[in-house]
């Protein structure tokens, strides 16, 4: 990163109100292969549980502390609910390092609730995604721009548009108290500002335990724009609902506002979400051979805007987890 883009960074955070800190700690979680993309569009998006399993630990070796996973069909690559695939997946990550795993349980809005809550309370993970409300995903425009031969990938896109991505109150209340059961720390997938209402009702409500992680999800169709405004919107709005109780938080932005987003984050004070499940290029028009090179990416911003990183320890304090050898992998 040049010094004029860390000085301006600096500068938009002062003006917005937010002192820049240094020497603080900070964590990157690598997003392995997500929902949205299929193989056909990059070669290098893992989907065999191997092919994940090794990309996590490359992510970890890069400076990742969380990998946040999903499982795919191993041989058409469509995102799927298998558990034996997650338990393998989560279970390999845990044999070769030490690196906290966070278990996508949105999956798809095509997945019943069932199909989503099955891998908290089968695996009882140390972290669990909670999306945290209802909203539009629609892709639908997507599938116009891709050829023949995607297989799932064009009906899936046209499918998106048909249907909500549905997160009642009600289902969320399912999400958090399952996790609770199990012992397993949400992570509150932020997509739009509303959505920090529920939470803090949840709060409230005394169903949510500290501390509060929150995952702020930018550049989503259907959600909140990619930008930094909107980035300090979110956490200003974070400040006003649970910052009295007090909360932690990491931003993801989807495609070409991936970086962007990463070093505004990281000058804010906050932590970042990486990985070939959030964008396919490393830079415009090339595409990332490996989740690790994301994270590689961002950790020479993290150096320059001296953030140290935190090994996955320290994040297991930060976020209070229960640790890896209390994950069910039998």
């Amino acid at each position: 990163m040049t010094v004029g883009l860390k000085n301006a960074l600096q500068s938009k955070v002062i003006t917005g109100g937010f002192a820049m800190k240094q020497n603080r700690k900070a964590f990157i979680t690598a997003e392995i292969t997500g929902v949205m993309y299929s193989s056909r569009m990059s070669p290098y998006l893992p989907v065999t549980p191997q092919q994940i399993i090794d990309d996590a630990v490359r992510s970890y070796e890069a400076g990742a502390s969380v990998a946040h996973i999903h499982t795919r069909n191993p041989s058409t690559g469509e995102p799927d609910a298998d558990i034996a695939q997650m338990r393998e997946i989560v279970g390999g990550i845990q044999r070769r390092c030490d690196m906290i795993v966070c278990v996508g349980s949105g999956g798809s809005q095509t997945m019943s609730l069932e199909e989503r809550l099955a891998p908290i309370s089968e695996l009882q993970p140390e972290m669990a995604d909670c999306n945290a409300d209802s909203m539009n995903v629609a892709l639908s425009d997507a599938s116009e721009k891709i050829l023949a031969g995607f297989g799932w990938r064009k009906p899936y896109l046209r499918e998106t548009g048909g249907c909500a991505f549905t997160n009642a109150c009600a289902n969320m209340e399912l999400f958090v108290r399952a996790m609770n059961t199990n012992e397993t720390r949400p992570q509150f997938e932020i997509y739009d500002p509303g959505m920090l209402n529920n939470v803090a009702c949840f709060v409230k409500c005394g169903i949510v335990k500290s501390p509060v992680y929150l995952q702020f999800v930018l550049g989503v169709q259907g959600g909140i724009p990619a930008s930094v405004k909107n980035l300090l919107f979110l956490k200003e709005t974070a400040d006003l609902l649970l910052g009295e109780m007090g909360y932690i938080w990491c931003a993801a932005a989807v495609g070409r506002h991936q970086l962007p987003m990463a070093a505004a984050a990281l000058a804010m004070g906050g932590n970042v979400r990486v990985g070939l499940g959030d964008s396919l290029y490393l830079r415009t028009h090339v595409l990332a051979q490996s989740n690790a090179e994301q994270v590689t990416a961002v950790r020479s911003i993290a150096d320059a805007l001296d953030v140290e990183l935190a090994v996955p320890s320290e994040v297991r304090s930060i976020l209070g987890l229960k640790g890896s050898d209390r994950v069910v992998l039998a």
